[in-house]
């Protein structure tokens, strides 16, 4: 497996951390910036999940190793984090 140019995995963060906010941390580091900068915060549930496209039929994001369960909206609180962190980092690491 190729690893990301992205790390947002170990940026740091002012909240509580378990396995499954790593986990989720990796995921969108290992999203292609293409994909990501087509993500609008204006997009209904129901649009996010088909555009994610790995969401499960309960709602919450399929991801490995989980200690729990994420859900559209600790899904869009991360990725509004990653954005912003691609944002401040991309012409650093030029992707």
């Amino acid at each position: 497996m190729t690893q990301p140019v992205w790390n947002f995995e170990q940026e740091p963060y002012d909240e509580p951390t378990d396995e499954t906010s790593f986990n989720l941390r990796a995921y969108f580091d290992r999203m292609p910036d293409e994909k990501m900068r087509q993500y609008s915060a204006d997009w209904d549930d129901e649009t996010l999940i088909d555009w994610d496209g790995n969401f499960r039929d309960d709602g919450n994001l399929m991801l490995a190793c989980c200690e729990r369960e994420v859900d559209v909206n600790e899904y869009r609180r991360v990725i509004a984090q990653c954005i912003r962190y691609r944002d401040r980092v991309r012409g650093i690491l030029q992707p």
